[in-house]
């Protein structure tokens, strides 16, 4: 079992409503030297099936069950150990942007022993109506029917919304950043670069210096 890290990861965390463009802009981040992004479904996707962590997934994942809160932060902590012995995460050099986790308050407590948070970062649509006809047209343009129902779209913001609320609250005020979702994938990762910058060099040397 790895130990917990002497130190804390210095971590942006990454928050978007249903649409909001949170995945785009995660992985955008990971390419950029300094930047280490990290999914909660890359860490999914990662198990060894075949391991004791994968047949405990498997047992819930089969049934259509969550994942219980302990199982996953287990999962996510050796996929951070597994990625920092290969030094593909370098705690030094790289500010992790955490994406899908953590997903209520109890997770948030399990991880604060091994992140320091710098800043939540929260993509916002203030205009919900112009976001549900946005995603009605995206799913419609990509043949996904079922996505293109309005109640469904609705019911995941309300979801989205009941989820991340406490969450959110759990941090402080001081630390939560929000950015407006609802332009372009290149405007807004102008206002995330704003944000996420100014950490870095706060608390990083120039990766390529």
């Amino acid at each position: 079992m790895p130990n917990t890290p002497s130190r804390r990861y210095k971590t942006v965390l990454l928050f978007g409503a249903p649409g909001a463009g949170k995945g785009t802009q995660g992985k955008i981040l990971g390419k950029v030297p300094g930047f280490y992004h990290l999914a909660c479904g890359d860490v999914f996707r990662s198990l060894d099936m075949g391991s004791e962590l994968g047949s405990k997934f498997m047992e819930y994942s089969s049934r259509g069950e969550l994942v219980p809160d302990a199982l996953t932060i287990e999962m996510w902590r050796q996929n951070m150990h597994a990625q920092t012995v290969l030094s593909i995460y370098k705690p030094n050099v790289d500010l992790l942007v955490l994406d899908g986790i953590p997903r209520n308050v109890n997770q948030a407590k399990h991880l604060e022993k091994y992140l320091e948070v710098l800043t939540v970062l929260h993509l916002v649509c203030p205009d919900i109506e112009a976001m549900v006809t946005r995603m009605r047209r995206r799913a419609l343009k990509e043949n996904r029917v079922d996505d293109a129902d309005e109640k469904v779209i609705r019911k995941r913001f309300d979801v989205y919304a009941n989820e991340t609320k406490p969450v959110l609250d759990f941090y402080p005020k001081e630390i939560v950043q929000e950015v407006n979702a609802m332009g372009s994938p290149a405007e807004v990762l102008q206002h995330v670069l704003e944000v996420v910058v100014r950490i870095q060099n706060e608390h990083f040397r120039n990766p390529l210096a």
